[in-house]
């Protein structure tokens, strides 16, 4: 029992009870502002889980990820825009071109490690940019307005902001389960042993490039499904999602938050966004206080929050 009330249990335990009941909360107290803020949160949080099990688990920095969001938002405004309005085709035509992307991207990259992995991550991020700018039919560089969302049966319908907040909800969590799964089979502990000494995992007698490229395509599916979900939240998708900065973003919450950790890209989404959302209310130049606090988290916390939290408890 006493093992149970940990710091980061304890924290963890709080933080899921709020998002559970963060309806219940707004409808008392008359804030429906933060419904919205934080169905962006945990759209955004799953993005980075996925990104954790490449970067965190794996040992691939992307920067690049954030394109998959924009491969999958784009699905959905296309299809809408076309009249196709149906989520039975929406979303799977969403995972299915996020999973070819990365599928294609991933046979490239994983050739080169380091840096050059790096950069043609972030190459291919700006290249699919530039040919979303150049969808003229689809708005170009001013970006697509989706004028309805995803359709399902009755009695689900996202156009509710409650119904679809849980739906992101529900869906964040299967996928930290579906992650902890992953990670936790001979599949994911191949890919982290690729992480520690690719080599050696080769001599023995695993193919690593192609485990590494499963997980790869698997990160750029669940990031395309986010791509779908924010798409209907904002009801609007532009080329600016796919920019190698909100890949940059990603990236910080994963840190912040902990890297290899379960829930550790929620933590670092829900502290990053709701300290750009209370910064950016106090000051226009909220990024210069923003900049410092995560600062003094990469040099003082290893391990991002979560491993602040396990010193607490080791204390």
């Amino acid at each position: 029992m006493i093992r149970l009330l940990t710091p980061r249990n304890v924290v963890l335990a709080v933080l899921l009870a709020f998002l559970v009941l963060l309806p219940v909360y707004a409808a008392v107290f008359g804030k429906p502002f933060v419904v919205t803020l934080f169905t962006r949160i945990v759209i955004l949080a799953m993005a980075a889980v996925s990104l954790n099990l490449i970067m965190g688990y794996g040992g691939m920095v992307s920067f690049g990820h954030a394109v998959y969001i924009g491969i999958g938002g784009y699905v959905v405004g296309i299809l809408a825009h076309e009249g196709v309005l149906s989520g039975f085709v929406q979303w799977p035509l969403a995972l299915i071109a996020s999973a070819l992307a990365a599928l294609i991207i991933g046979v490239l990259c994983l050739r080169t490690r380091g840096v050059y992995f790096i950069m043609i991550t972030l190459a291919f991020a700006q290249l699919l940019y530039y040919v979303a700018i150049g969808l003229d039919r689809y708005g170009g560089d001013d970006g697509l307005t989706v004028y309805s969302r995803s359709e399902f049966f009755a009695p689900l319908d996202l156009a509710h902001k409650t119904q679809f907040y849980y739906v992101c909800l529900v869906l964040l969590f299967a996928v930290i389960g579906l992650t902890w799964r992953i990670v936790n089979s001979r599949f994911g502990l191949v890919v982290q042993g690729a992480r520690s000494n690719d080599l050696r995992m080769q001599a023995i007698g695993f193919p690593t490039f192609r485990y590494k490229l499963a997980c790869f395509v698997i990160a750029g599916t669940i990031c395309g499904l986010s791509g779908a979900l924010l798409a209907n939240h904002t009801e609007f998708v532009s080329p600016a999602v796919m920019h190698w900065t909100r890949s940059g973003d990603l990236i910080v919450m994963v840190v912040l938050g902990g890297m290899a950790t379960p829930f550790g890209p929620v933590v670092g989404a829900v502290a990053l966004l709701v300290l750009e959302e209370a910064l950016s209310g106090i000051t226009e130049y909220w990024q210069i206080i923003l900049g410092p606090l995560l600062l003094l988290v990469v040099l003082f916390a290893r391990g991002g929050i979560m491993g602040l939290l396990r010193l607490g408890r080791a204390s």
